[in-house]
C-alpha cells in the first residue's frame, strides 16, 4: 500500500496543472495524469488514495474509469468533476457508486475539501479490513492469496499473524509464487500500512552507485554529485522496504546492510552523521540461503538477523488442487482489466490446466489466464508435448506464436521492445503477427509502432 494521496485524471492539461496545485497547497499527495489507463496501472485491493477524474475523456470516459477502478476495489472513492451540462449524469453515477462530485467552475479549496473527507474514509476502509484481517474475518487477503490447500491456509494465518507485528520477514519461494503480493500483504496488515512501501531489486542496483542509490550522498560526495540526495531507505521512512532477491546482493554491501538492520540507522555518502531509520524490512529468495553461506556468497550473520521470521511460498506443484480456482480469479482480473465479457472455462481445460507443469508458477498461470480472456489459447501451452499427433511444421508454428503472445503481453502490445528482445526486424515481427493472426491492439498499453513501408 502507498501512501495516502490523490490520483488526478484530467486531459486539459491547464486545467489539471493549477488543480494539482490547488490540491498541493492543501497539503494533499497528488499525481496528475492526462488520461484514465496510467491510472488503473496504479489501482490495486490495497490502492490508499481516491481518484478525482473529468468525466469527459477521450478513450476512455470518467464513467468508465470509475466503473473499472470498482471492478478492482469497490471501496476506493471516486470523485467526479462536471461541466454543467453533465450534472444530471453525475447524479445517476453517485447513485451508481461515485463518491462525490463538483461542477466547473470550482475552488481549489472546495475541492481539497471534498478531497481530504474522501481520504478520511478511504482510510477507515483499510483500517477496517486490517481489524478484520488481525482477527481471522474474512477479507480481501484471501482473494489476494487464493487457495483453500492446506499449504495457502497455513501461509495466510501465518501472514495474519506476522502481518501486525513489527518483526522484519524473510520470504523463500520460487519464481513467481508472489513474494511481493505476500510482501504487500504483510505491510497493509501492519500498523505501517499508510506509510510507503518501497521495493528495491536487489539484482538491478548499479554495483558503481549502490550505496549512493540506498543510503543517499551528501553534494561533493563523488565525481559528478553535484547536489545531495535522498536515498531510497530515506524515501521509506515509517514504512515498509521490501528488499527482493536479496542473495543477488554484493558481499561488500551485506556487510553494511547488517548494521543497517541492527541498528536502525544510516549513513549517507559523503557525511559523518547518521540518520536514525524507521523502517520494516522484508527480504524474498528464491533459494535457501543457508547453502548461499555455506558457498561463501552470503554471510551468515544478515541471514540470522533476517531469519527471525521466514515464511515460504508454495509453489504451485505443491497445491495443484488450487489451479482452477486461482486460474477462473486470474481470468476474471484479466477480463475486468482489457473490458472484456467474462469468459467461461470448460471443466475439461481447468483439468488440462491442472495437469500441466508450471516452472513459472502463478506468473506463467497470469500469463495464461491473459491469453485465454483476449481468446488467443484455447489449451494450457505448458506441458504441451513436442511429439504430440500435429505435424512438426504446426507444432512449431504454435509455439512460436505463443512466443509472441508472451512477449506482447510482457511489453503491454509495445511493438519496440519486443522485436529488440526477439532479435527481430521491426517488419519481420509485424509480418509473423500478420502469419498468425495476433492483433496487438488487443493488447493493453499498445503504441503507434508500427511497421515500415514496404521496401523501405
Amino acid at each position: 500500500m502507498s501512501a495516502p494521496h490523490v490520483l488526478l485524471v484530467d486531459d486539459d492539461a491547464d486545467l489539471r496543472a493549477s488543480t494539482e496545485q490547488a490540491l498541493d497547497l492543501a497539503g494533499l499527495v497528488v499525481e496528475g495524469l492526462p488520461e484514465a489507463e496510467p491510472a488503473l496501472e496504479r489501482i490495486t485491493a490495497g490502492f490508499a488514495g481516491i481518484v478525482i477524474t473529468d468525466i469527459r475523456m477521450p478513450d476512455m470516459d470518467g464513467l468508465t474509469l470509475m466503473t473499472r477502478i470498482h471492478e478492482i476495489d469497490g471501496d476506493i472513492p471516486v470523485i467526479l468533476i462536471t461541466g454543467h451540462g453533465d450534472v444530471p449524469l453525475a447524479v445517476r453515477a453517485m447513485r451508481e457508486g461515485a463518491h462525490d462530485f463538483i461542477e466547473k467552475p470550482f475552488s481549489g479549496a472546495q475541492l481539497a475539501s471534498i478531497a481530504a473527507r474522501a481520504l478520511s474514509y478511504r482510510q477507515l476502509v483499510l483500517d477496517n479490513r486490517r481489524l478484520r484481517a488481525v482477527a481471522g474475518q474474512a477479507d480481501d487477503l484471501e482473494a489476494r492469496l487464493v487457495g483453500r490447500s492446506n499449504a495457502m491456509v497455513a501461509l495466510r494465518r501465518q501472514v495474519r499473524t506476522v502481518g501486525p507485528s513489527d518483526a522484519d520477514v524473510l520470504l523463500i519461494g520460487d519464481t513467481g509464487t508472489g513474494k511481493e503480493v505476500v510482501a504487500r500483504a504483510l505491510h497493509d496488515l501492519s500498523a505501517r500500512a499508510a506509510r510507503p512501501f518501497v521495493a528495491i531489486t536487489c539484482s538491478a542496483l548499479p554495483d558503481t552507485l549502490i550505496e549512493s542509490e540506498l543510503f543517499g550522498h551528501e553534494a561533493g560526495a563523488f565525481p559528478g554529485a553535484i547536489r545531495a540526495r535522498m536515498g531510497k531507505f530515506d524515501h521509506a521512512r515509517g514504512g515498509t522496504i521490501l528488499l527482493d532477491d536479496i542473495a543477488a546482493m554484493p558481499l561488500a554491501l551485506q556487510g553494511k546492510m547488517l548494521r543497517v538492520l541492527q541498528d536502525r540507522v544510516i549513513t549517507p555518502l559523503g557525511s559523518n552523521v547518521q540518520h536514525d531509520l524507521d523502517v520494516r524490512f522484508i527480504a524474498t529468495s528464491r533459494v535457501a540461503l543457508e547453502p548461499e553461506v555455506a558457498a561463501g556468497r552470503f554471510r551468515a550473520d544478515l541471514l540470522y538477523r533476517l531469519n527471525a521470521v521466514s515464511l515460504r511460498l508454495p509453489p504451485l506443484s505443491e497445491r495443484v488442487e488450487d489451479i482452477p480456482a486461482l486460474f477462473a480469479r486470474l481470468l476474471a482480473e484479466a477480463c475486468a482489466r482489457h473490458r472484456l465479457p467474462a469468459r467461461s472455462v470448460l471443466p475439461e481445460f481447468l483439468a488440462e490446466l491442472a495437469r500441466a507443469e508450471w516452472p513459472g508458477n502463478v506468473r506463467e498461470l497470469r500469463n495464461v489466464a491473459e491469453r485465454h480472456a483476449l481468446g488467443l489459447e484455447r489449451a494450457p501451452q505448458a506441458d504441451t508435448p513436442l511429439d504430440d499427433a500435429r505435424p512438426l511444421a504446426e507444432q512449431v508454428a504454435a509455439y512460436e506464436r505463443k512466443l509472441l503472445v508472451d512477449a506482447l503481453i510482457r511489453y503491454k502490445g509495445a511493438l519496440k521492445p519486443v522485436y529488440e528482445s526477439m532479435g527481430l526486424s521491426r517488419k519481420a515481427l509485424y509480418d509473423k503477427l500478420l502469419k498468425h493472426g495476433i492483433d496487438k491492439a488487443h493488447f493493453h498499453g499498445q503504441t503507434l509502432d508500427m511497421p515500415p513501408e514496404t521496401g523501405a
